[in-house]
């Protein structure tokens, strides 16, 4: 390929990688394949430096402030390291700084896989935080940071201004137990550690921030008015000593004590209840650091190792199917036990029928294996000179291994998802959600007591909920007599909501509290709208083909028909309880931002809605109104960019009640 074309080609690739990493938190290239292609990048603009611009990818750090938080400039910038991938480019590093300084000794550190930030205080009081963002100019999330209980709020030197350096990181615990409470909400799952913990922090809502409990691990001093340090690591005792949690390190007076070093950091990986994607050697001298100084983009003092993934190979035994709390099928192969990143792995993921007809994964097929992201195994590829005869083609199941009901392939993706609206698999997901505010609205029973019901075996499905028992529930972890009779209450209250409630409680593809609420209006009766054929459901407002063919699907499927007949015979309301309200708002589509004072951000969009509007997140030149509350930010500033009618609270009350 030609140069320039493989230089375009390298930057567009890490440019939108840089985006999804530092932006959307949603990182597609693995940190491995973005370091290597930075790398080419890098050799070949110094073997053509004509073809160099200032907005390559090597000539930044990376990443931009966020909308939402205000821009912070770092007063010491936030640097980032000088990667190196094998022990040899460790030596080469320890020769460079050797023909700089005379002795030499080293810190070595995990590399934390979370999130830099600066923190700041004045007087010894904690006033200010920011993430890194390119290295100069920041995020301020101060107020998320103040979440964070390991980050001291006052320190006991109280040093007229003291900036330090640390990641922040979500426990490997915390991780694992957020993405199932995110699976039986049917939320999206965060793909590792790192992402979940930058998702946390820049969170516009502190409470979200403090309900992750996110923790952090302080590894420098950016500033210290009045205080002066010979070593670094006299630098990490006194954050210890002004009371941080600081990152473990070790001393080593040799480049081959380091290599060991990091060989221990691989190997107890497992150990550290914090994700890592590599070790940091620093020159342990400070007036030596300054003597070596650093290049436009690193310091020359230090370097951090990447572990490359470890890949061992491996039989396939079995393929098992998982079913999900959301329905969706997931293979997994069986593998013969194989050690990897310092734990056995005997399973490892397929993800879905394109994954394994794109690998051609078989059962009986010798695999290279290795940890994605060092925490989940998967297969990296099949090693077809060494597949036996007579394998075959694997295919998912047409059925739920669980259930036995059909599956079906979403329509955006390639998961295969599960159609029981009894799955014993789905079970704990479908009743948090039936019971949920915007369904049948049943206080006291959120995700935690649904639990103690299916554990103790007394709610096997959602019908189930209506013949629960007050001296039962009373008998359950955290329940006493009072909370039972109130659970009790709740479940019968909600039996009297209003049809739309039960429509969008039962869970159906596609249909979301306003199609289920026109769908109420529309035919006033659950039996009429079980009975509805494809053509009368196409033609009501908001159901498109896909949505009704869902209906139809639904209602038609066994399980369906037994859960509507247990709700029947409990009582509960079938019909319509609202009166006409009109749809004057109809055809009108409206985007809600900043804050309202009569109204919460719901209330207003549910008055819209009653009236036939739409509400959407984003801001587009089809939008109709923006509805704009006090500190409205960026959809603000979109909709007077694209000329879209903005109306303040008194306005939007006026168009309502007219």
């Amino acid at each position: 390929m030609d140069p320039k074309q493989e230089i375009a080609q390298i930057r567009e690739e890490l440019v939108r990688a840089n985006y999804e990493y530092y932006v959307l938190d949603n990182p597609t290239m693995s940190d491995y394949d973005y370091d290597h292609k930075l790398r080419r990048l890098e050799e070949l603009e110094s073997a053509y430096p004509e073809l160099v611009t200032p907005d390559s990818p090597t000539q930044r750090v990376g990443g931009k402030a966020a909308e939402g938080f205000a821009e912070v400039v770092h007063q010491v910038p936030l640097e980032s390291l000088q990667d190196v991938f094998s022990f040899e480019e460790l030596s080469e590093f320890d020769q460079r700084v050797r023909e700089g300084v005379e002795r030499v000794s080293y810190d070595v550190e995990p590399k934390v896989d979370g999130l830099s930030v600066a923190l700041e205080y004045e007087n010894g009081v904690f006033v200010r935080g920011a993430t890194r963002g390119d290295g100069r100019v920041g995020e301020d999330v101060t107020q998320n940071l103040r979440t964070v209980k390991s980050i001291p709020l006052r320190l006991p030197e109280a040093l007229p201004r003291f900036i330090v350096r640390g990641e922040v990181f979500m426990p490997k615990s915390v991780f694992h137990k957020l993405n199932e409470e995110r699976e039986v909400n049917g939320q999206p799952l965060f793909a590792n550690p790192r992402n979940a913990a930058a998702g946390s922090l820049r969170q516009l809502d502190p409470q979200i921030a403090a309900a992750r409990k996110l923790d952090i691990l302080v590894f420098n001093i950016q500033f210290a008015e009045g205080k002066t340090f010979a070593t670094h690591t006299e630098t990490l005792e006194y954050l210890k000593s002004q009371q941080f949690k600081v990152i473990p390190y070790s001393l080593c007076d040799t480049i081959e004590d380091c290599t060991r070093q990091i060989q221990t950091i691989g190997d107890e990986r497992e150990k550290y209840e914090f994700d890592i994607d590599g070790a940091v050697v620093k020159l342990n001298s400070l007036s030596d650091r300054e003597i070596l100084g650093s290049t436009a983009k690193f310091p020359r003092w230090a370097a951090a190792y990447k572990y490359p993934p470890e890949q061992k190979p491996s039989k396939v035994l079995d393929i098992v199917v998982q079913v999900g709390r959301t329905g969706v099928l997931t293979p997994k192969a069986v593998v013969e036990p194989v050690r990897l990143a310092g734990t056995t792995v005997s399973n490892a993921t397929l993800h879905n029928q394109d994954f394994i007809t794109e690998k051609d994964v078989r059962i009986g097929d010798t695999v290279l294996v290795q940890k994605a992201g060092e925490i989940i195994p998967e297969i990296v590829s099949v090693l077809k000179e060494k597949r036996p005869q007579g394998t075959k083609p694997y295919h998912l199941p047409d059925r739920c291994p669980v259930c036995g009901a059909p599956v079906v392939r979403d329509e955006d993706g390639a998961a295969l998802r599960c159609t029981g609206a009894e799955c014993p698999a789905q079970l704990l997901r479908n009743i948090v959600h039936f019971a949920s505010r915007d369904a049948m609205d049943i206080e006291g029973l959120g995700p935690a007591n649904v639990e103690n019901l299916v554990n103790a075996g007394l709610v096997k499905a959602p019908g189930d909920l209506y013949s629960l028992q007050a001296e039962d529930v009373a008998k359950l972890e955290r329940m006493g007599k009072k909370s039972a009779e109130n659970l009790i209450s709740a479940i019968e209250k909600s039996k009297g909501n209003d049809l739309s409630k039960l429509i969008f409680a039962l869970g159906i593809r596609q249909v979301g509290q306003r199609a289920a609420q026109v769908l109420s209006r529309q035919f006033g009766d659950l039996d009429a709208l079980m009975s509805a054929s494809i053509e009368t459901l196409t033609a009501v407002p908001d159901v498109g083909g896909i949505t009704a063919q869902n209906l139809l699907s639904w209602f038609a499927a066994p399980q369906s028909r037994h859960l509507i007949e247990t709700l029947r015979q409990a009582g509960v309301n079938f019909k319509s309880n609202a009166e006409p309200v009109g749809d004057k708002l109809a055809g009108l589509t409206f985007v809600l931002t900043g804050e309202l004072i009569g109204f919460t951000r719901k209330e207003a969009g549910d008055r819209i809605q009653a009236l036939g509007g739409k509400v959407s997140g984003s801001v587009s030149k089809k939008t109709s109104y923006v509805v704009a509350g006090e500190a409205a930010g960026s959809k603000l500033r979109k909709a007077q960019e694209l000329e879209v009618p903005i109306l303040d609270e008194a306005a939007f009350v006026t168009l309502l009640e007219e």
